[in-house]
């Protein structure tokens, strides 16, 4: 089921933040800093992984979607494209089913097509095992990028209408959105990047039109259920108007 945009109607707000979303970046700088090959922050990177998948899962954060590797991380040298692939391989044979016995539903989106067949089947076969779980769903954009995800509901939306030669006004919103490749999570409530850049880098630049930013200096390797708290502290402090006024805000508080 899509979503309703935030641009479209209010979202239900609460003092935990339902929809995390998270670029996990520094991995490299951290190994650097420490005098240790780059390898060694993307493994560590690995474990901080699991950490906050289990610090969302405690809070109460229904979903949490993980940048994991972008449609412009190919421009990368190869060995450490090859050692990032390699590590979503053992990543996905050693959590998965950890996940599933925690409850956990695994989504991976982008465009899949540029991984080897051993890669896409792998991941098939995680999210068909964990296809039924309810208690809180992960996402890993894998091989994605914000205007890659625009651009293919675009073409599924004009897919499903047969009508490439239609007038652009006949199509809405709504629609649209319901062929983004996360149409069956909520917008993130709350983004979040690690590592001291203060940029969106093309991830999910359609559903975060209205998400609370958080930026961190802490590099990924070290993010853990601390400062996940602190983020969703600085989240409570956000007034969530949504286009209103603050006094709005307060007359439907009384």
């Amino acid at each position: 089921m899509a979503h309703t945009s935030s641009t479209q109607s209010l979202p239900a707000s609460s003092t935990v933040p339902r929809h995390v979303a998270i670029i996990m970046d520094g991995n490299g700088r951290w190994a650097t800093g420490r005098f240790l090959p780059r390898v060694a922050g993307h493994g560590k990177g690995v474990e901080a992984v699991r950490a906050v998948v289990e610090a969302c899962a405690v809070r109460g954060v229904e979903y949490l979607t993980l940048f994991a590797f972008s449609s412009e991380n190919w421009r990368r040298p190869a060995d450490e494209v090859s050692l990032l692939m390699r590590l979503f391989m053992v990543a996905l044979e050693r959590e998965v089913g950890k996940m599933h016995a925690n409850g956990i539903r695994l989504k991976v989106v982008g465009d899949l097509s540029r991984f080897d067949d051993k890669l896409q089947q792998m991941i098939d076969n995680a999210e068909r095992k964990t296809a039924g779980n309810t208690a809180m769903t992960v996402t890993v954009c894998a091989n994605y990028g914000g205007r890659w995800d625009v651009m293919q509901a675009v073409q599924k939306m004009l897919a499903a209408r047969g009508a490439a030669g239609q007038d652009a006004a006949a199509f809405s919103e709504e629609e649209l959105a319901q062929h983004l490749a996360m149409a069956y999570a909520p917008e993130p409530d709350l983004f979040i990047r690690t590592g001291g850049e203060q940029r969106i880098s093309n991830f999910l630049l359609w559903q975060l039109a209205y998400s609370e930013l958080y930026f961190t200096d802490t590099y990924w390797p070290d993010f853990g259920a601390e400062e996940l708290d602190k983020a969703i502290a600085s989240y409570q402090q956000r007034e969530r108007r949504f286009g209103r006024t603050s006094a709005q805000l307060l007359e439907q508080a009384s």
